[in-house]
């Protein structure tokens, strides 16, 4: 008994924790953010971290202006990067190489993990459950992304039902694994139930790190200065903001049809989409076609530390996805002061919950023009969303959530020291 408490308090003061993500930087997406911002977190509460993740190829770190060897360096925690190759459906995605086995078996053998936190469930995922069974560890499995939605904009050569069905299994093989699983909204909490999985999941949504608000003015000028030589008509112009990956599955052309009919009304208006993905040269050719050449400007993949500059230059955030787990993005512009105005589908009706910060709106070109053009027109109105979106997005802190984490690890510790007691 007093065995167990002792264990239990060297958990409670510092655990040696091995985040496994197949998306890591220089890719940015969701999963991304999330294993980082929590790697941070963790870090700074005095708990070993190593993120294990795919090595990316020359040419992706120059797209997306980053050094590996000088980022990884700079890390206050680990990084651990296993050989890949890249795959044909997906240039941004890449694959462990196989015969690499033993750089993850090093690796964990020198770093010495009391849990495995697997975020993604592609080959990195797959790695970390293999290596979980061999040293008998617990697993912990954020369910990040609803695949059997996603999957058919991968390999869409097989039919809807197929895809589905795919999905669903590959997200099955780690649910059935997981000590314990985490599942960032009630709809993905829901998810976990309907695949047949008889055990309930913890919440735990992305927290919003303090740096993201971290504001600079010198560095402020050189981006809004670069953005502006760019295009230059966006000066003066009220800005409509959209963050994130530039895919199909988040629905961006939807955004064209907004632009046109609010620019019927307010004329200075214009577009601003900032990410990059496979998705981008269609949705600049879409744009010229359509005759908005002088109202869209792109940024490509931008550092996260500058999306504040372009969070402040914006006068609303648009967020038209409809396959979003979370949707942190409506957060960080929440917490910037900027309203939203969302379809309500997935994960943002978790996050905004109604029309707190903005407006949540069904899948309707006309409903969200008008929540748009009202926000814009109306001053009043517009300054109260504004302090909502602030004070709402305060309880989405990374300091906030962290500790939960740690909660939950410390759960999964525990749930498998009995399982192998049971064996």
């Amino acid at each position: 008994m007093l065995l167990d408490k002792l264990v239990l308090m060297r958990y409670s003061l510092s655990m040696n924790i091995a985040m496994f993500t197949d998306a890591y930087f220089p890719r940015i997406n969701g999963v991304a953010i999330s294993v980082k911002s929590f790697a941070a977190e963790l870090t700074k509460l005095g708990h070993k971290v190593c993120i294990v993740c795919l090595e990316y190829s020359a040419e992706q770190q120059k797209s997306a202006l980053f050094d590996e060897e000088n980022e990884d360096s700079k890390s206050p925690f680990l990084i651990v990067r296993i050989p890949s190759t890249g795959i044909i459906w997906s240039k941004e995605d890449r694959m462990v190489r196989i015969d690499k086995w033993h750089f993850l078996k090093d690796a964990m053998k020198a770093f010495n993990p009391d849990v495995i936190h697997i975020n993604s469930e592609w080959t990195i995922g797959y790695l970390g459950a293999l290596y979980s069974k061999k040293a008998k560890l617990p697993i912990v499995f954020t369910f990040h992304t609803l695949w059997e939605d996603y999957l058919a904009n991968y390999i869409s050569f097989l039919p809807q039902a197929s895809t589905k069905k795919l999905g669903r299994d590959i997200v099955k093989f780690y649910l059935k694994r997981a000590s314990l699983i985490i599942a960032p909204t009630k709809r993905i909490a829901k998810v976990v139930h309907e695949y047949g999985i008889d055990r309930d999941s913890e919440l735990l949504p992305t927290g919003i790190p303090s740096e993201l608000l971290e504001f600079n003015k010198a560095q402020n000028k050189r981006v809004r200065n670069a953005l502006l030589k760019k295009y230059p008509f966006l000066f003066n112009k009220k800005i409509l903001l959209y963050v994130g990956r530039v895919v199909k599955e988040k629905n961006l052309s939807f955004l064209y049809d907004v632009l046109e009919k609010v620019k019927q009304t307010n004329p200075h208006t214009a577009l601003l989409l900032v990410g990059g993905g496979p998705y981008l040269d269609e949705l600049k050719e879409l744009a010229e076609k359509r005759g908005l050449k002088d109202s869209v400007a792109f940024t490509g993949y931008a550092a996260r530390e500058d999306l504040i500059y372009f969070y402040k230059m914006s006068s609303l955030f648009v967020f038209p996805s409809l396959t979003e787990t979370q949707g942190l993005v409506t957060i960080e512009a929440m917490t910037v002061g900027i309203p939203v105005v969302a379809i309500g589908e997935m994960g943002t009706v978790d996050v905004m919950r109604g029309d707190n910060g903005g407006f949540m709106v069904k899948n309707d070109v006309d409903e969200f023009t008008s929540k748009v053009q009202l926000l814009l027109n109306d001053k009043k109105l517009y300054e109260a969303k504004a302090e909502e979106a602030m004070a709402w997005s305060k309880q989405w802190s990374i300091e906030a959530l962290t500790p939960t984490l740690v909660k939950y690890y410390e759960k999964a510790v525990e749930i498998k020291k009995h399982e192998n007691e049971s064996l």
